[in-house]
C-alpha cells in the first residue's frame, strides 16, 4: 500500500542511491542531499541536491479499475491510486567546475545504468515492496530551467532533469459494502401488447 508518504520515500531513494554512487569520488567523498534550494548550501563536502520541483498527475495510467478486496464479511472499494510522475532538478554544489562536472557524470551514469530502481535499493514504506520506480532523463529548455531558477532566487546552475513514475498513493477513500446474499428479479417484462 503505497501511502501519502510515498514522496518522501522516493527522495530518500534518490538520495541514498546517488550518495552510494558518489562514495569512489574525491574529494570527499561527495554526498547527495534532499533540498529545497533555500539557504546556504554547503559545498565541504562536494554535493548533489535533489529538488522536488514538480508533481504532475500521469495521465498514462490514469483509467483504472477501482480495487475491491473481500474484508469479512464486507468487500472493501477504495478509489484508484492516483499515478503521479515526480520532477527532480539535480545540482551538483563543489566550488569547481571539474568537481561539478564529475558528478554530473556520475549521476548520468547511475541513473541510466539503474533507471528502474526496485527491491532492497527503495526506502522507507517503499522497502521491500513490489513496486519499482523508472527514471527517464527529462532535460528543461534553457528557458524553463531559468523560470525554475528564478523561482527559487538563485542564479542559473548546469543541471540534471529526471521525472520518476510510475508512483502511485493509494486513496483513503474507502466504501465498504455487503456482499449481495440474494436477488429478486421481477417478472413483469411488459404486458406484451
Amino acid at each position: 500500500m503505497a501511502d501519502s508518504a510515498v514522496i518522501a520515500d522516493v527522495s530518500a531513494t534518490l538520495e541514498t542511491v546517488l550518495t552510494n554512487a558518489f562514495s569512489t569520488l574525491a574529494p570527499g567523498p561527495p554526498v547527495a542531499e534532499v533540498h529545497d534550494l533555500t539557504g546556504p548550501i554547503s559545498t565541504a563536502p562536494a554535493r548533489m541536491t535533489i529538488f522536488l520541483f514538480d508533481i504532475i498527475e500521469d495521465a498514462t495510467v490514469r483509467n483504472q479499475k477501482r480495487p475491491r478486496q473481500v474484508v469479512p464479511p464486507n468487500f472493501e472499494l477504495r478509489k484508484p491510486q492516483v499515478p503521479l510522475i515526480l520532477r527532480f532538478l539535480m545540482t551538483p554544489w563543489s566550488g569547481t567546475p571539474a568537481t561539478d562536472h564529475q558528478l554530473l557524470g556520475r549521476a548520468l551514469q547511475t541513473l541510466h545504468d539503474d533507471a528502474i530502481l526496485s527491491g532492497p535499493t527503495l526506502q522507507g514504506g517503499l522497502a521491500g515492496s513490489g513496486d519499482s520506480l523508472k527514471l527517464k532523463l527529462a532535460p528543461l529548455t534553457l528557458e524553463e530551467q531559468t523560470r525554475v531558477w528564478h523561482a527559487v532566487q538563485r542564479p542559473y546552475r548546469l543541471s540534471l532533469t529526471y521525472d520518476v513514475r510510475v508512483i502511485r498513493i493509494d486513496s483513503a477513500d474507502v466504501t465498504l459494502r455487503p456482499p449481495v446474499l440474494s436477488r429478486t428479479l421481477d417478472g413483469a417484462l411488459g404486458d406484451g401488447a
